[in-house]
C-alpha cells in the first residue's frame, strides 16, 4: 500500500462545542465519557486509506477559551487544514464561526483551507425550525 505525507489538521471552536469528543471518537472509535475537561492542547494520530493509499493524520486539539487566544495560533503554522467546529446546540458558537474563527484564521494562514463541523447534532432540540432561519442567514454570510 503507498503512503501520502503526514497531514497536520488543527481543529478550533467555542469551548465545549465538541472537538475532543470528536477527535476521540475519530482516532479510538468510542465516544469518551461525559467528564468535561477543557483542553489547553492535545495531539491525537489517525489514519484514513482511500484509493489504497494510507494518510497519516495528525490531529491538533487546541482550546477555545479566551484564556488561551494567545497561545492557541502556535499550534497554526504548517496547517494543512483546519476544522472548524460549532455545536449545532448553540447557535452563539455558530455566530463566532464568522465573528471570531474565520478571521482568525484568515489572519494567521489565510492560504489555508478549513472545514466547518456542526458537532452535537444529537443534542438538537426537536422544535429548531426558528433557530435554523438565523443559521440559514448566517450560513450565507460565511457562503455555504
Amino acid at each position: 500500500m503507498a503512503q501520502s505525507r503526514p497531514i497536520k489538521m488543527v481543529i478550533v471552536g467555542d469551548g465545549m462545542v465538541g472537538k475532543t469528543c470528536l477527535l476521540v471518537a475519530f482516532t479510538t472509535g468510542a465516544f469518551p465519557g461525559n467528564d468535561y475537561e477543557p483542553t489547553v492542547f492535545d495531539n491525537y494520530a489517525g489514519t484514513l486509506l482511500c484509493d489504497g493509499i494510507t494518510t497519516n493524520l495528525t490531529l491538533w486539539d487546541t482550546a477555545g477559551q479566551e484564556d488561551y487566544e494567545r497561545l492557541r495560533p502556535l499550534s497554526y503554522p504548517g496547517s494543512d487544514v483546519f476544522l472548524l467546529c460549532f455545536s449545532i446546540s448553540s447557535e452563539a458558537s455558530f455566530n463566532n464561526i464568522l465573528t471570531k474563527w474565520q478571521p482568525e484564521l484568515k489572519h494567521h494562514c489565510p492560504n489555508t483551507p478549513y472545514v466547518l463541523i456542526g458537532t452535537k447534532a444529537d443534542l438538537r432540540q426537536e422544535n429548531s425550525a426558528k433557530r435554523g432561519v438565523g443559521f440559514q442567514s448566517s450560513r450565507q454570510e460565511v457562503g455555504i
